[in-house]
């Protein structure tokens, strides 16, 4: 406890005064200790003669000296330092009386039980009225807590200065408090716009998982691995689609008896790229595999015909929801050819209703009615892939489109790809998506491409065998 005036002591620095009733007497001394015991620090204060007149309960914890111990001592000598050190201890302490500001020192002082503590000080002059140097205080703590201390503000101040990913305070309404220089970019917007502002003002997508996280990590605090977010964020170029790895940990008030949540640190780093590139491997080791799958299943397939087929719905899993082969009528096209008006047959496409392997179709050998432009026939005369796609249409206008191509009318994006072998265009393959899919994009040529080349040689393995397509017999 802190000493006062019922214990012997003076709560002023200087000599004893009279005593004074009232909220300046003896409850102002009461109010003193109060103060002198809430503080988090050690605090003692000397006099003018270096006579140590306050010692509160933080002093007493960590040096284990009461105040009754250690009040009326003169300096530290022969108590609270060792007798080696004591001179030095003593100059350093009473010259920041006479020097302007604060004064900080690390000393060695001693326990109650012998024992020795590395603390840090901070002592500067106490002035009486007429100015002149009245005594000195002293707060003190140990020094290991003091540099835990000076860690966590760096650590704070580096993270919402330089650090390399996205830092964001949430306040328990969730809404960004603050905001650093890597996060402000990230959300294309600057730092101070920022903050306050709802989420969904922030991004156009994700929100809702995002704030379901916050809202997680208030109620139960943090979870136990970083998750990964897609978000929509609104730029200048328009609307960017990002994934980021979130961490999220809950705020609580040191001050406040029972925690209390202060919102949450929301760390992110974005990792679009490395996703992308994962995504990207694992839909190419998807397609391998159904490659090799495909081949295999055609290598036991005794009529050639029927191992295009095979290739042709090996292809479909996970990258189309129809396709269509067809054939160039009368034949092989040489490549001097192409320039002239060519003429398709349907030999071969996915049923139109409930999903199955695809049928053989095309035994009355009648061209099917593309007009002058079709991606199928483009696709003939270019020698290579076509994509095409609806757009933003309404769904009549979308089925409309996907009629006049003799296509099912549920398709919204096509992939036409050629069918070569030996120099000689066989036909058309394309792959057709539904309006829950993405458009096709230049890996998908790809894929489609490689498959194209296996159904071409199936196709120019049957005709060399029957001589004609479809095979005989065919329903």
């Amino acid at each position: 406890m802190s000493a006062s005036r019922r214990s012997g002591t003076t709560d002023e620095l200087g000599p004893d005064e009279p005593e004074r009733e009232g909220p300046e007497g003896s409850g102002g001394s009461d109010l003193l200790a109060a103060l002198l015991d809430g503080m988090d620090a050690a605090l003692c204060a000397f006099d003018a003669d270096g006579v140590v007149t306050h010692w509160n309960r933080e002093a007493e914890r960590i040096l284990g000296w009461t105040a009754s111990e250690a009040v009326g001592r003169h300096g530290f000598a022969g108590w609270a330092v060792r007798p080696a050190d004591a001179e030095e201890v003593e100059s350093r302490l009473m010259a920041a009386m006479h020097a302007p500001g604060r004064q900080v020192h690390e000393f060695a002082l001693l326990t109650k039980d012998g024992g020795r503590v590395l603390v840090r000080t901070q002592s500067a002059a106490v002035r009486g009225p007429d100015g002149k140097p009245a005594g000195l205080y002293c707060a003190f703590s140990e020094v290991h807590t003091q540099i835990d201390l000076e860690r966590s503000i760096a650590l704070s101040e580096a993270l919402f200065d330089d650090a390399s990913w996205g830092v964001v305070l949430v306040d328990a309404d969730l809404r960004p408090a603050v905001v650093n220089a890597h996060a402000a970019r990230a959300l294309g917007i600057g730092r101070t716009s920022v903050l306050g502002r709802p989420l969904g003002e922030l991004l156009s997508q994700g929100v809702e998982e995002l704030e379901s996280a916050l809202t997680h990590v208030l109620a139960e605090g943090a979870p136990p691995a970083p998750a990964e977010i897609w978000v929509g964020v609104r730029t200048p170029e328009g609307e960017k689609r990002r994934c980021w790895r979130c961490g999220f940990v809950r705020l609580a008030s040191p001050l406040a008896e029972e925690p209390v949540p202060l919102g949450v640190g929301w760390l992110f780093n974005d990792v679009t790229e490395a996703k992308q590139a994962e995504q990207e491997a694992s839909l190419l080791r998807f397609r391998s595999n159904q490659l090799h799958r495909a081949a295999r299943a055609a290598a036991e397939c005794e009529d050639p015909a029927e191992a295009a087929i095979v290739h042709l719905d090996f292809a479909l899993a996970g990258f189309a929801d129809h396709a269509l082969i067809d054939r160039a009528a009368g034949g092989a096209i040489t490549d001097a050819e192409t320039a002239e008006p060519v003429r398709l047959v349907r030999i071969a496409a996915t049923p139109a209703g409930a999903p199955g392997p695809s049928l053989v179709t095309g035994q009355a050998g009648l061209p099917i009615r593309y007009g002058e432009g079709h991606p199928a026939l483009q696709c003939v005369q270019r020698g290579g892939s076509v994509r095409a796609s609806v757009g933003t249409v309404p769904a009549e206008q979308a089925r409309a489109w996907a009629l006049a191509r003799q296509w099912p009318p549920d398709a919204v994006h096509a992939l036409c790809a050629v069918l070569r072998s030996r120099g000689r265009t066989l036909g058309v393959v394309t792959f057709l998506r539904g309006a829950g899919r993405s458009a096709f994009e230049r890996p998908d040529a790809a894929y489609a491409e490689d498959v194209a080349v296996r159904i071409a040689g199936a196709l120019d393995l049957a005709g060399a065998v029957r001589g004609d397509w479809p095979p005989e017999g065919s329903e």
